[in-house]
């Protein structure tokens, strides 16, 4: 499974959302499910799925989509 393959599985998981709705432009609280809680639980499948531990500021700063490709490949080496 590649790296995207398992950050898209994680937002489906740890959001439980349909593939679907999982695409750039997709934001916090821009749907139902990624509300606070939901944004913890697709931290902790972000953390599963790349054996990571994430630190405070950059779980403050995920914010879209995007942006979490943008902290998980500058602060954790993965790349996409």
């Amino acid at each position: 499974m590649s790296n995207l393959e398992k950050y898209i599985n994680a937002f489906v998981e740890g959001l439980e959302i349909d593939q679907e709705l999982v695409k750039e432009g997709l934001e916090y609280q821009a749907i139902p499910q990624w509300d606070s809680v939901g944004h913890m639980g697709l931290i902790a499948a972000l953390e599963d799925a790349f054996d990571i531990m994430m630190d405070t500021d950059d779980i403050i700063d995920f914010s879209s989509y995007e942006k979490g490709m943008e902290i998980l490949s500058k602060n954790y080496d993965i790349e996409f």
